[in-house]
């Protein structure tokens, strides 16, 4: 088992309830997130700070604080729930038409998939000051840091302006084609914050930059997927399974742009960890990712022997 795994103190003795019919499942919440990718910007392609030389797009990452409820200390990418506003009516839309996205995403209705898309996208801008939308369907916004934008970001933060709200004032269509559709975690039922999250790719617009502007986040860094893995592996950073999974998954690419090209040959069969009795041990598992799989004594004090 790899050292940098987030695994709560408390969820044996909630994987132990599960088992026992004595837990209620809570209903997951649409969520979705973004490894954002940029190309090094250090000598010959590698970036700085990189180990062995190692070349290839970095993405950009956050470290929850501490105090959040739900994966505090943990290293994730800029995301967040769905706002329900982003179903209510249909945006300015560029790319792939909604239809397409509702079979890749793996949901009923294309507003459901508008919904998904446009959460993608807003916690983007929220979190990292990244905004994938433009004026028409080929442009996008170049700087995003000025006072006026500031505000919109926050106002949306504050859930005091919806997505398509702020879209329309800006007289703005979302670019669904500068996203790719990578992967899809759902929080094991033994979790009581659970999350159905989409996790998806985009490449740095160019003229924008990334700003540390989320309340959630106590460090932001760009750092290449291999060393975020290695150093996942050395115990020096915390991360849950989707994190390290994706991160793992990057590695092959040499640029920003063949990832976000590889996006479409990705598995998007929805992942949830499964925890079932063997003897005298609970194992928890996530199918297809053996790595993560964990024995928890079957009974014993609460807790302990995690």
């Amino acid at each position: 088992m790899s050292q940098g795994q987030w695994y709560p103190p408390e969820w044996p003795d909630r994987i132990r309830a599960l088992a026992a019919g004595e837990l209620t499942a809570a209903t997951p919440r649409r969520a979705a997130t973004v490894m954002l990718l940029r190309d090094p910007v250090g000598k010959g392609g590698v970036e700085r700070g990189a180990k062995d030389g190692a070349t290839g797009p970095v993405v950009h990452m956050l470290r929850r604080r501490t105090s959040m409820a739900f994966a505090g200390g943990a290293y994730a990418y800029p995301g967040g729930g769905v706002d329900p506003r982003d179903d209510d009516r249909l945006i300015g839309w560029a790319g792939p038409p909604l239809e397409q996205w509702a079979a890749r995403l793996g949901v009923a209705t294309v507003t459901e998939a508008q919904a998904v898309v446009c959460a993608a996208v807003r916690e983007t801008f929220e979190e990292a000051g990244v905004l994938l939308a433009g004026p028409t369907a080929s442009t996008v916004v170049g700087d995003t840091t000025g006072d006026d934008w500031e505000a919109d970001r926050e106002a949306l933060v504050a859930r005091d302006l919806s997505f398509a709200e702020f879209l329309d004032r800006r007289g703005l269509v979302l670019r669904s084609d500068l996203l790719g559709a990578w992967a899809r975690w759902i929080t094991p039922e033994f979790e009581p914050r659970r999350y159905d999250t989409w996790f998806f790719v985009a490449a740095l617009p160019e003229g924008q930059r990334t700003r540390d502007v989320s309340t959630e986040a106590d460090r932001t860094e760009w750092i290449a997927p291999a060393e975020a893995a290695r150093r996942y592996d050395a115990g020096e950073l915390l991360m849950m399974p989707p994190t390290v999974t994706t991160l793992r998954a990057l590695t092959p690419y040499r640029t920003a742009a063949e990832a976000l090209g590889a996006a479409e040959g990705q598995d998007m069969t929805p992942v949830l960890a499964q925890a079932r009795l063997e003897g005298d041990e609970l194992v928890l598992s996530w199918p297809g990712h053996d790595e993560f799989t964990k024995h928890v004594p079957a009974a014993g004090p609460g807790g302990g022997g995690a």
